[in-house]
């Protein structure tokens, strides 16, 4: 490593995967097999109707026995209450050239902020670094905060490299467990046959496999002797009180201290490329405002269930800081768990 360091834990034979490649290959397995898969079929109900399940799109009704929930954050809420036992954090990366030599491997470090290493091949054989760390539980705007976000990694990119181009940059979101341990099994012991992989904890590569294994394990009444750690009924995580603690209090300031506070000013207190609520004749209104001074109007109520948005200045975005969902400043869904877009009103 380019930096001094305490000490490390070496873990032998890891494998390092291109996430498109590894997607490529399991969707050929699958067809191979007989699978089908199709896309732009946004599935936005589920039912249990005589015994079978019926999954609803907007144009399609498929019916089946088993039904699998892999949709990273779970759409459907009841009986299985995952909106109260997992929150979303919201990660970043950033790709460095630099004529400087780098790391072999993969690297994390073990306090906070997380920052982890690792390189990739450009399509002219030149190596790009990979930075990724900067996390903070999403609806939090990271902006003004040196220790998250992308301006804390191009801060630690400068220290080590300073010679280094930012070519890329990005952030994504990973759903966290209160006990960081995945949700993998049944949904809900009042709807048999249906199961839940989510809350991967940033270990999607390796969680999704061990997620594939133990439900089809248990489709076919084989046992895994795995199941019981990722049980995904179990009640554990309520004892981690400080978890708790945290998601319960941020609620209460998204369902009712944080819209008791919303100024009663006029648009002109939002900046040109900016964002914020406002109340217009008793109404909360989410304001954008382009970089000529173009304004976008929304209903900043999350449509997963009801809580108060947040301006997401860095991305231009509206972030649900209760259960992680996103919409863009014209009110698009982006992310899950929430599908449907913003109400948007027309505001001159």
């Amino acid at each position: 490593m380019p930096f001094r360091i305490a000490g490390a834990v070496k873990t032998e034979n890891q494998a390092q995967f291109h996430p498109r490649k590894y997607m490529l290959g399991l969707a050929k397995a699958i067809q191979n097999y007989g699978g089908l898969i199709f896309t732009n079929s946004l599935v936005q109900d589920v039912q249990n109707i005589e015994g079978n399940y019926k999954c609803y799109t907007d144009k399609y009704c498929i019916t089946s026995k088993y039904v699998v929930i892999a949709s990273h954050y779970p759409f459907i809420n009841f009986p299985g209450f995952y909106f109260s036992k997992m929150y979303q954090s919201t990660s970043y990366a950033i790709a460095i050239e630099t004529d400087k030599k780098l790391p072999k491997g993969m690297y994390i470090n073990s306090s906070e902020p997380v920052l982890s290493f690792r390189t990739c091949k450009q399509e002219n054989g030149k190596d790009l670094l990979i930075i990724g760390g900067g996390n903070h539980k999403t609806g939090y705007s990271p902006d003004s905060d040196e220790n998250y976000g992308y301006k804390y990694l191009e801060q630690q990119a400068k220290k080590i490299y300073p010679d280094c181009q930012i070519l890329y940059k990005w952030d994504t979101r990973d759903c966290i467990t209160l006990d960081k341990i995945p949700y993998i099994g049944e949904f809900s012991s009042f709807m048999p046959n249906m199961y839940v992989a989510t809350g991967f904890n940033k270990w999607g590569m390796t969680s999704s496999n061990v997620a594939a294994n133990i439900i089809s394990d248990s489709i076919l009444n084989a046992k895994n002797d795995y199941a019981d750690v990722y049980n995904s009924k179990r009640l554990q995580p309520i004892k981690n009180r400080g978890e708790v603690k945290n998601m319960a209090t941020q609620i209460y300031h998204s369902f009712i201290s944080n819209r008791l506070n919303i100024p009663k000013e006029s648009i002109d207190v939002i900046k040109n490329d900016n964002g914020g609520i406002i109340k217009i004749n008793g109404t909360s209104v989410g304001i954008y405002k382009d970089t000529d001074g173009k304004i976008y109007t929304v209903n900043p109520t999350c449509t997963h269930l009801g809580c108060l948005l947040t301006w997401n200045n860095v991305d231009k975005t509206w972030d649900c800081p209760c259960h992680g969902s996103r919409f863009d400043y014209k009110g698009k869904n982006l992310y899950d768990p929430a599908f449907k877009d913003l109400e948007t009103y027309g505001i001159t």
